[in-house]
């Protein structure tokens, strides 16, 4: 369980084919503090450390990604060089200064527009219809693993564009200081927006 509060920027410094893909991730993490098996979100995803660097060196962690997850998660996330946006998982008792985010992607949205808005950026987000029913105006959605506040929904044939804001703290904090048109970005949608569509489908018409 996550907050999506990013708390460092990580870096995919290898990768290395082992049935599954293994990425080596460069991180600020004091590593002593991770143990093996333990859960980062990766840009939103959720994946478990099975590898780690050794006290005292440069901190850098392992994670194996599935077919299943490249197949779920947006083009071009998983390659060397590419910044992560990381987190790690919520402990009991801590701040919950974002929403409930479980790490699972629900659709690739793609940025169709970024635009200066007061001292933010207003950036405009076209996904499909499977994201489309749950998106809410003043709801929470999860983008490559950022917890944002819903600003604009504008529905379009099925497909919906989601505009949110990002301040100048949260461009500096995360991946998104580079943002721009055209980035597929992995989605999560609110949990409670998850649920109620289950029940809404099992429910009697």
């Amino acid at each position: 369980m996550f907050t999506g509060i990013i708390t460092d920027i990580g870096t995919i410094m290898a990768i290395e084919m082992q049935g599954d893909m293994r990425l080596r991730i460069a991180t600020a993490y004091d590593m002593d503090t991770v143990d093996l098996g333990a859960s980062i979100s990766c840009s939103g995803v959720c994946l478990t450390v099975v590898d780690k660097s050794a006290s005292g060196a440069p901190g850098w962690f392992a994670v194996d990604v599935s077919a299943e997850t490249i197949s779920r998660t947006a083009q071009g996330q998983w390659t060397e060089g590419r910044r992560l946006n990381l987190e790690r998982a919520l402990r009991l008792g801590e701040e919950l200064g974002g929403h409930i985010v479980t790490g699972h992607v629900d659709g690739i949205g793609e940025v169709v527009s970024i635009a200066d808005e007061g001292g933010s950026k207003r950036v405009r987000i076209s996904a499909g219809p499977d994201i489309a029913p749950f998106v809410a105006a003043k709801g929470s959605i999860t983008l490559d693993g950022v917890s944002l506040t819903v600003n604009e929904v504008e529905d379009n044939d099925g497909r919906v564009t989601i505009g949110v804001n990002i301040i100048p703290h949260t461009a500096a904090v995360t991946t998104f200081d580079t943002l721009e048109a055209g980035h597929a970005i992995n989605i999560e949608i609110d949990v409670l927006a998850r649920y109620l569509g289950r029940m809404r489908q099992l429910l009697p018409t």
